[in-house]
């Protein structure tokens, strides 16, 4: 699979932004290394995309930000999940897992389903 031609299905971002904030505070570039690394190089969030879904989980008020400094002593934003955006991974997490099950039952099919008699 040519792993360039992998695009991030819609929703799917946010999901990915908040898990990678519930081990603690990252800022944007930690959060896409992080996806970045877990995902053995699969997935990659470009800072276009990042920061505006940073913004929009922030408004919703899934996430806190704070100014800090990085490991390199840069002037860095920082995010950490709030309580509601905790509540909103475990829905999304649910719902991407029901999701990837139907996905894969659908994919590791060698028959079609039986026609139902009504």
């Amino acid at each position: 699979m040519d792993k360039s031609q992998l695009e991030l299905i819609r929703g799917t971002l946010d999901v990915l932004i908040l898990k990678s904030l519930i081990w603690g505070r990252l800022h944007g570039y930690a959060i896409a290394d992080l996806i970045r690394r877990q995902t053995d190089g699969t997935l990659l969030v470009e800072e276009g995309t990042l920061y505006p879904a940073l913004w929009r989980l922030e408004s919703k008020g899934w996430l806190e930000a704070e100014w800090g400094l990085s490991g390199n002593n840069r002037k860095a934003k920082y995010y950490i999940l709030t309580p509601e955006g905790r509540r909103q991974l475990r829905l999304a997490t649910r719902t991407w897992q029901a999701y990837a099950d139907a996905v894969a039952k659908l994919l590791s099919a060698t028959r079609p389903p039986a026609i139902e008699e009504s």
